[in-house]
C-alpha cells in the first residue's frame, strides 16, 4: 500500500463505543449519546465520563449501566463497538 493509499484508509471506527444518556443522566451529560474511546472494564468508563463530565458524577454513582443490553459493571469488559446504556433509578412501576 502506497503513502496515497494510506492517507485514504478510514480511522478504526471499532476503537470506539457509543454510551447513551436516559432521563436524569441524559439531563447530567448534557447530551442524548456520545462516542468515547474504548475503555477496558465498565469502572474504567464510568470514571472517564465522570472526568469528562462532572455534573454526571452522581449519577453515575447511582446508575445502572448495560454494556450491549446486558448489566455491566466494575471489571466487566466493555469491548470495542459496544452500545453502553447509563440508566438512572427512576421511581414508577
Amino acid at each position: 500500500m502506497d503513502a496515497a493509499e494510506q492517507a485514504i484508509e478510514p480511522p478504526d471506527a471499532m476503537a470506539v463505543v457509543t454510551v447513551r444518556y436516559w432521563a436524569g443522566a441524559r439531563a447530567a451529560a448534557g447530551v442524548d449519546a456520545e462516542t468515547v474511546e474504548v475503555a477496558g472494564t465498565v469502572a474504567e468508563l464510568v470514571e472517564r465520563l465522570g472526568a469528562a463530565r462532572p455534573d454526571l458524577r452522581p449519577v453515575l454513582a447511582v446508575a445502572s449501566v448495560l454494556v450491549d443490553g446486558r448489566a455491566g459493571a466494575g471489571d466487566d469488559p466493555v469491548p470495542a463497538g459496544a452500545l453502553v446504556e447509563v440508566l438512572p433509578p427512576f421511581a414508577g412501576g
